[in-house]
């Protein structure tokens, strides 16, 4: 199926896990993908982490896409400028779709700690590297999509709640990530670029099959140590959650809201790589209770900003 063939697509953090998913994703849908990442064969960025944005462009190109490495550090502007600059001259200026997926906390994490325990240090890395990086990117990528006036931005978070999600600085950098697509999108509501955020379920990256030290081939006997595993979703299951967003003419309606990949498996019936349909939403309701979600009162008061009231012509 190649329902994005002829697009232009960046994934920003595509060197493993929902990046690499998503890449791989794009490709199978026939796009050109610019896989972005610190890492690089023969030179991993990341202590104890093998995977580079090489493997992820072969994947792309084997699926059937494009894929591109550039090694960029989306926490420097002038790395970005530089791939900006790059795809403008490639492209000509084109820019369909823009993955922020940067994440890169995984060793500043501190689940457990308080807010009075947690290391200022590691926390304020973790803001740089997972919520500033996006806002770099998207300042300097997405002029090329308003020079053509379509486009799509999403924006990776975890989870699709207010729910507290374990520390304070983790919690933050994906609430904020989520605030920065309906930022977008309110100042793109006048064009035909769309930005939202899109949250995986229980995914089975890499580096959570490491944990449990199982393979994808046997990773149901993670199961036994945690059963919530056993509901998990590999990577491409989000990732197909965006090429169907990208694909869909009237992704305009979804506009600055956040979106699981289980409810989008729903509305699009796509499936994971095994052909299943993995609903981690059901689960967690079914296990732990219903968690409140952003809601249409939220919405409607962004969209009701005052604003819009006091400045009129605010763009």
């Amino acid at each position: 199926m190649t329902t994005l063939q002829g697009r232009i697509a960046l994934v920003a953090g595509a060197t493993r896990g929902a990046g690499r998913g998503i890449a791989c994703a794009l490709g199978e849908a026939g796009a050109t993908v610019y896989c972005t990442g610190r890492s690089v064969r023969g030179k991993p960025a990341t202590k104890g982490r093998r995977e580079t944005i090489d493997e992820t462009a072969e994947m792309v190109t084997a699926r059937g896409g494009k894929g591109i490495p550039v090694r960029c550090d989306h926490t420097k502007e002038t790395d970005v400028k530089k791939l900006a600059a790059r795809i403008r001259r490639e492209q000509k200026g084109r820019l369909d779709i823009l993955v922020n997926d940067v994440w890169g906390g995984d060793a500043l994490t501190e689940f457990g700690k308080t807010f009075w325990q947690v290391s200022l240090d590691k926390g304020l890395a973790m803001l740089r590297q997972a919520v500033h990086s996006h806002i770099i990117t998207s300042r300097h990528l997405g002029p090329l999509m308003i020079e053509r006036g379509t486009g799509l931005i999403v924006e990776i978070t975890d989870g699709d709640s207010f729910g507290y999600r374990g520390n304070l600085f983790y919690d933050l950098v994906k609430i904020s990530v989520i605030r920065l697509a309906m930022i977008m999108a309110y100042e793109l509501r006048k064009t035909e670029i769309t930005a939202l955020a899109v949250t995986p379920g229980f995914l089975r990256s890499e580096a959570m099959l490491d944990n449990f030290g199982v393979k994808e081939e046997n990773w149901r006997d993670a199961g036994k140590k945690r059963p919530d595993f056993l509901h998990s979703e590999t990577p491409l299951f989000v990732g197909r959650a965006i090429a169907a967003l990208a694909a869909d003419p009237n992704v305009k309606k979804k506009l600055g809201q956040v979106f699981s990949s289980w409810n989008l498996s729903d509305e699009y019936g796509f499936t994971d790589a095994d052909g299943s349909r993995p609903h981690w939403g059901r689960h967690f309701a079914e296990t732990y209770g219903t968690a409140k979600k952003f809601d249409a009162t939220l919405y409607s008061y962004f969209w009701e900003s005052a604003i819009s009231l006091v400045f009129p012509d605010w763009p």
